[in-house]
């Protein structure tokens, strides 16, 4: 359902190599407004004991897009792990009034992302 109020987005991330949350990845979010619009940064959160940011900022009214930057070479190096990814950068469109939530499966080689519910 799409109302006039803002999108809302979570992320959760797995590290897909030893089947458990990734705890303590930062993650970064940005948003714009339109295409063709500079991405404007709202701020950050850690993934938690569960793998997830349960408090990334909201994204303004009128916000079209939205990326989330995730340092998983920084929580690969802590495991003693190279990650041939040391960032994801994930963008993706956005509806008002919808909660976007974006999984990410996480290995040092490797990663998938899509809309979860």
């Amino acid at each position: 359902m799409t109302t006039g109020a803002p999108a809302t987005v979570s992320t959760h991330v797995l590290d897909t190599t030893i089947g458990r949350p990734a705890t303590g990845v930062a993650v970064s979010l940005a948003a714009r407004t339109g295409p063709e619009q500079p991405w404007q940064e709202l701020g950050g959160s850690v993934t938690d004991a569960d793998g997830r940011c349960r408090d990334l900022p909201g994204p303004p009214a009128g916000t079209t897009h939205v990326r989330l930057v995730l340092d998983v070479g920084a929580y690969h190096g802590g495991r003693g792990e190279t990650a041939f990814f040391p960032e994801v950068t994930v963008a993706f469109a956005v509806t008002p009034g919808e909660h976007h939530h974006v999984p990410l499966l996480l290995n040092p080689f490797g990663y998938s992302v899509y809309r979860g519910s």
